[in-house]
């Protein structure tokens, strides 16, 4: 269980996120299309996922904008920006917003992609919700970064995530 903060006050996730140099778990999550998508419909990609607790509050949509204009120039990378907004909210935003270099998937269903990974929220008013993490992996789906955001407000360091690409 990792502690974390929400506006400096302690809230938990229900573990630890995957190591560095570790085998990614699998997952099943929702496109914006309603498809189904998983871990190895990305095989031979590298993949930037950005998780955060929901596309419609300021510095969640910020790293959505901000990995989206980085994406453009990454090559052989996937952003995939994942959350448990429902997928319409999804494309409702990167519609809005211009957004085409990431992609949306969202955890909506069980929730079980942040029980794998170890960043589901546990306490306080955002239990349920992802925490905000940014987890890169090279094409074989192996961890070459993990970072738990410490408070919850506050933007990821992209800089760091996308210097191991």
């Amino acid at each position: 269980m990792a502690t974390i903060t929400l506006g400096g006050n302690p809230i938990h996730t229900n573990g630890e996120l995957p190591l560095k140099g570790s085998k990614a778990p699998d997952f099943q999550l929702v496109k914006t299309d309603l498809s189904t998508t998983t871990l190895s419909d990305y095989a031979g990609s590298k993949l930037v996922l950005n998780i955060f607790p929901s596309i419609d509050t300021g510095v969640c949509a910020t790293s959505v904008r901000t990995f989206n204009q980085k994406a453009s120039s990454l090559q052989n990378t996937k952003v995939l920006c994942i959350s448990r907004d429902l997928p319409f909210a999804q494309k409702r935003f990167c519609g809005a917003e211009g957004i085409e270099n990431v992609e949306n998937l969202s955890d909506f269903k069980n929730g079980s992609f942040g029980v794998q990974y170890g960043l589901t929220i546990t306490d306080g008013p955002l239990a349920g919700l992802h925490s905000r993490v940014v987890i890169v992996l090279d094409e074989n789906g192996v961890v070459l970064h993990a970072e738990q955001v410490p408070e919850i407000a506050q933007e990821p360091n992209y800089d760091d995530a996308l210097a191991c690409l």
